[in-house]
């Protein structure tokens, strides 16, 4: 378990020896626990003794006798019957949706219960992108694990691989060359402003102003053209390894990136005055899907969905990692807690990205990418919290003697973000869960490992 101290700016692992497959569930005391906890119960058999919430996660009853880490599924999922929370009163009725879905997004269920239009309550199911990426990193040198780092989630490539090469850094305990940080900065705030830009259209598209969404979809796309022209990959994906970067920037490609910025800042402004000023998108926005403070720390949501709603915590400001505590940079804070209050965010977010890349393409200091990785001698750990465009990231794994990932978790934020998804949407109607959805983004992918 990591424990962050924001204060100090620390992290911490506090570790239990399991014993007979068994611990005492912190769910019972810490509701954020409850999924983690179905999930360790799933992927290796050990029992949270005192869990509020024994059904299965991952597990959907159609994995085969053995686990992907090798322990015995004794879960019974979808496939042997899944008891979805129920709701009593009269005139309520329930809405299956999923998990296949009418656009190209992945598979998650969403079971609502409304009256009439009105959300009483919903539940989710997911799992259904469950890769086993956990059990792939096992064995595996830091410079393959990090393959499969970079894949836990293809929108935050990036974020996820600087999470996994500074655990790894962390554990060997060497440190890498200036530029590298530089540069991986650089393809952060790049990532940064590549989702943003899709997420904005895409909320606005969900409340049918497709205006926007062709608007903020062209911005993006020269976004990830430029990242292709500089790092050779539209995400950016392998360029973040252990030991620095892959893929130095070269003249042409500052040049490159300094007119995209001036571009950006000319052509969003207009597109920022035409949702504020669109009195049908804002009917439908403001004061939908109201995340409450109180819930917001209670599950430490961050990113645009925790900064909606009056948390401000960012890894690059609290933590204040390489190359961030060299750089300014306001981190935006709402209170609203609403659908526009994150859209919002994410426009205010944009901006401050695009004052990081012009600091960063300025001082960016010269020198070598990467260094070498040492073998590691004996066992050692490694922690890190990176900021992500959804929220902050965690990596911590063990390398053995001989230098293998003996395990490794990365954790993206919409492990606290989809219970959230489930609070907001209640009193609202079936219509605005789109909204609402979009709003917050979560991962499927980075959820289900």
């Amino acid at each position: 378990m990591a424990v962050l101290d924001a204060e100090r700016g620390q992290l911490a692992v506090a570790s239990l020896a399991c014993q007979e497959g068994r611990f005492p569930s912190v769910a019972r005391h810490h509701a954020p626990a409850h999924r983690l906890e179905r999930t360790i119960r799933d992927l290796f058999g050990f029992e949270p003794v005192g869990a509020p919430d024994d059904r299965p996660w991952l597990d959907h009853g159609r994995w085969s006798v053995r686990h992907p880490l090798g322990v015995r599924s004794e879960a019974t999922g979808e496939g042997g019957g899944y008891d979805f929370l129920t709701a009593e009163g009269e005139g309520l009725h329930q809405i299956p949706v999923g998990p296949v879905h009418a656009g190209i997004i992945e598979p998650g269920h969403f079971r609502f219960t409304a009256n009439g239009e009105t959300v009483v309550r919903l539940e989710e199911r997911l799992g259904y992108t469950h890769k086993g990426v956990e059990a792939q990193m096992a064995g595996a040198a830091p410079d393959r694990a990090a393959q499969f780092a970079a894949r836990l989630s293809g929108d935050s490539t990036v974020a996820c691989s600087i999470a996994f090469a500074r655990a790894v850094e962390t554990a060997l305990g060497i440190e890498i060359p200036g530029r590298a940080h530089w540069l991986r900065a650089l393809m952060a705030e790049l990532e940064r402003i590549a989702n943003h830009l899709g997420d904005i259209g895409a909320v606005c598209n969900d409340a049918s102003f497709a205006l926007m969404h062709a608007h903020t979809a062209v911005l993006r796309e020269r976004v990830l053209r430029q990242a292709d022209l500089c790092f050779g990959h539209r995400l950016m994906m392998d360029r973040i390894v252990p030991g620095g970067v892959t893929v130095d920037l070269d003249r042409p490609g500052q040049d490159g990136i300094s007119a995209l910025v001036a571009m950006i800042r000319k052509a969003f402004p207009p597109l920022v005055e035409l949702y504020d000023e669109t009195a049908s998108l804002q009917d439908r926005t403001v004061g939908t899907g109201t995340l409450s403070d109180v819930l917001t720390r209670q599950y430490g949501a961050g990113g645009y969905v925790g900064r909606a709603s009056g948390r401000a915590f960012d890894a690059r400001h609290d933590l204040a990692y390489a190359p961030y505590d060299q750089l300014r940079f306001d981190v935006p804070i709402l209170a609203e807690g609403d659908v526009n209050a994150r859209v919002w965010v994410r426009i205010r977010e944009v901006e401050q990205s695009l004052g990081l890349i012009d600091q960063i393409i300025e001082g960016m200091p010269p020198g070598d990418i990467a260094v070498a990785l040492p073998k590691a001698k004996q066992t050692c750990e490694g922690l890190a919290l990176v900021e992500g465009f959804r929220g902050d990231i965690l990596c911590w794994l063990r390398l053995g003697p001989d230098g293998t990932v003996e395990r490794c978790h990365l954790r993206d934020p919409s492990w606290f973000q989809w219970p959230l998804l489930e609070a907001v949407i209640e009193g609202n109607i079936v219509a605005d869960f789109p909204l609402c959805n979009k709003s917050f983004n979560c991962s499927y992918s980075g959820h289900d490992l």
